[in-house]
């Protein structure tokens, strides 16, 4: 069995490998280019001239809202994270929080299914002397909000909304998204409540695998070994911190349920600002559905997935003329000004790390 200086060990170099700048550099030009692709496509497809047109109809004022809305998702989004950093790492300031959230945010936009955001996040912690295991189980224990309020959120929206109203594509998005959440959410609580069933499990699967691929026997046995104790180890450490802190779960909920609220509104005051008067439940409901559509997406931020979702479901609500435009700024707002600044940051972070390499060496 591995000790635990192993086990952080490996995590932190698991971590660092996502830092990788060909890795990064790859996934920011498949999100620019797959972005640009639907974006100019679904501008040529709904009318480009009348487009532009409706472009100098914008009422700034409601943009202004907008990006007040956006100031207030970003510092949400680090308040979820640093109720928990203030009580493990006082002296840690919210400054490194709202920087490890927008990392998190870039790393989520130029990778598939968001694969690189949670090591994001976790590394400007670790560089800011934050305890590794501290920064996983944090970011660990806030997954698992998201993964509950998601689902809770889209039975909601079904409830609310008229699906018959918005696209026939609702029944295949729904099916998607509870798909993914649940499963996620299910290996989420049994890693947690049961980690030796998941060990168990575990064991089964890499037994099958070394059946079918016998030379390799001994690569998965170890992994099934790293795999069942760091499921312990942080298994330990998030029991420790909820047991320590039960109220802070709940208020990372809280603050989870008014993080998307804001999300899903900050459309509604988009539609405002372009002239149009839309029912407020069904612009959240909508973006409930969009919402479990890209966040398990194949492609680098949900590219191409969220820009197609956006324009055929709030095309039974937005005016064909807009819907280029409203496209651009929903995305706009909700990924690539809070990507921006989280790519920054990811800059300044690599270029400390090249920094200290060379002068190591």
């Amino acid at each position: 069995m591995q000790t635990e200086k192993e086990i952080i060990e490996e995590g932190e170099q698991a971590v660092e490998t996502v830092f990788n700048k060909k890795l990064i550099i790859k996934g920011s030009l498949w999100f620019a280019l797959i972005t640009i692709c639907t974006i100019a496509g679904i501008f040529f497809y709904n009318n480009t001239g009348n487009t532009l047109k409706a472009l100098s109809n914008i009422s700034y004022r409601y943009m202004l809202i907008c990006f007040l809305m956006l100031f207030i998702d970003l510092m949400l989004g680090s308040w979820r994270n640093h109720i928990y950093i203030r009580k493990l790492h006082p002296g840690v300031s919210h400054w490194v929080s709202f920087r490890a959230n927008v990392a998190n945010m870039f790393m989520g936009a130029v990778t598939p299914a968001h694969g690189g955001a949670g090591p994001a996040q976790i590394f400007v912690y670790t560089s800011n002397g934050v305890s590794f295991l501290n920064a996983f189980t944090i970011a660990l224990i806030n997954m698992g909000a998201t993964l509950i309020f998601m689902p809770l959120a889209g039975f909601v929206a079904i409830l609310l909304m008229d699906t018959g109203a918005v696209s026939s594509i609702v029944p295949a998005m729904l099916k998607y998204g509870f798909t993914f959440f649940l499963l996620f959410l299910g290996a989420f609580l049994l890693a947690f409540w049961k980690p030796l069933w998941i060990g168990f499990l575990i064991k089964k699967i890499a037994n099958g695998l070394s059946f079918l691929f016998p030379n390799k026997k001994e690569k998965f046995a170890n992994w099934a070994e790293i795999s069942f104790s760091n499921i312990s180890k942080y298994q330990q450490t998030c029991s420790v911190i909820l047991k320590q802190h039960p109220y802070l779960f709940p208020l990372s909920l809280l603050i989870t349920t008014i993080l998307y609220l804001n999300k899903y509104c900050l459309q509604y005051v988009l539609l405002l600002g372009l002239g149009v008067h839309a029912n407020l439940i069904q612009v959240i409901s909508i973006q409930v559905l969009i919402q479990f559509m890209i966040y398990f997406a194949p492609s680098p931020g949900g590219s191409g997935f969220a820009e197609v979702s956006i324009s055929v479901l709030f095309g039974k609500i937005v005016p064909v003329a807009l819907i280029p435009l409203f496209t651009l700024l929903q995305r706009s707002f909700l990924l690539f000004f809070p990507a921006l600044i989280g790519a920054w940051v990811i800059i300044n972070l690599l270029r400390k790390q090249t920094q200290k390499i060379t002068y190591s060496s």
